[in-house]
């Protein structure tokens, strides 16, 4: 065999390996990394929908109060129907599900349909459970709209919903110069106002103490409520890592040049803006390219420009 063969025979050889070396790299964590995590997710959700059954049946709706969004409708509509509550919460929210499936994503439709489904089971156990606090709506408003924050705010920190309200609210806001929370708060207004012919009008104001309460919960439990975070993330493998993003959440990617400050070496820094509601998604494709990347994650108040569109999470 010529020399010429040989070294192209080594350079075969070479980049066959370079080529499985790679294909390598590209295998994302291991699967038993991605089972636990959706236990995780699956066990914070359960716990996040179950308690806002409890703040539901044993606070607000035995005191005639009522939470916002699609919540609130269906507390009315058992009210008036006499069906329980459960089913309202259920059928009331499909549309916006289906909505958020094409829009937003499966990953987070498929949580919130999750939640939405325990929450039901929750609210029809709960249903002849004794209010503890009967006959005391403003007791009844704090202590529920505590309870139901916290656990509407787990729910979200684990990649779901439990309210169409709020995908509709982020849809509406890509169209419009409104914000996430200027629109939710404008729908949530029209329909505690409404609370008033069904419960009668202080129990309208208790709800808004009750709705006042519980987005301050939601905003402690899940550290932040602004629709958009900014991240920066520093890996070896930006690139891999910026092409995931790019792809499954259809988020436009920069890299940044970077500079340690101990050791002076070159770094890439890749920086991205995000929903809150991707939050989790974002961090779980991080984790499944390079679990000690470091990631800083930060709220933003406004953002305007940029010509990406958006793509749904997968």
């Amino acid at each position: 065999m010529s020399v010429v063969s040989k070294e192209v025979q080594s350079l075969s050889e070479i980049t066959d390996v370079t080529g499985e070396l790679t294909k390598i790299s590209k295998i994302p964590a291991n699967p038993k990394n991605k089972i636990k995590r959706l236990l995780q997710r699956a066990a914070m959700i359960v716990v996040g929908a179950a308690l806002m059954a409890v703040g539901l049946e044993i606070f607000l709706v035995p005191n005639g109060v009522i939470d916002g969004g699609v919540t609130g409708i269906s507390i009315m509509a058992s009210k008036i129907t006499g069906y329980p509550l459960g089913i309202f919460l259920t059928l009331l929210n499909l549309p916006f599900l289906v909505i958020g499936y094409k829009q937003i994503g499966k990953t987070f439709a498929l949580s919130t349909l999750f939640g939405i489904i325990v929450m039901s089971i929750g609210t029809a156990l709960l249903h002849n459970v004794s209010a503890l606090t009967p006959g005391e709506p403003l007791l009844g408003a704090i202590f529920g709209g505590v309870i139901l924050g916290v656990g509407v705010g787990l729910v979200i920190r684990s990649g779901g919903s439990l309210d169409g309200t709020e995908i509709v609210a982020i849809l509406v806001s890509e169209k419009t110069p409104f914000s996430v929370g200027e629109i939710v708060l404008f729908v949530n207004i029209f329909i505690l106002g409404s609370a008033g012919f069904v419960f009668g009008w202080p129990n309208a104001l208790y709800s808004m103490i009750a709705y006042y309460i519980a987005m301050k919960m939601i905003d402690i439990t899940i550290e932040g409520l602004d629709q958009s975070k900014s991240v920066w993330i520093i890996s070896e493998k930006y690139r891999d890592i910026g092409d995931a993003l790019t792809d499954r959440l259809g988020r436009g990617v920069t890299y940044l040049e970077g500079e340690g400050g101990f050791t002076g070496d070159s770094k890439k820094v890749i920086f991205v803006v995000i929903t809150r509601l991707e939050e989790a998604k974002l961090k779980n494709i991080v984790e499944d390219w390079d679990p000690h990347a470091f990631v800083a994650i930060g709220n933003i108040h406004d953002v305007k420009g940029g010509r990406f569109k958006k793509k749904g999470i997968h």
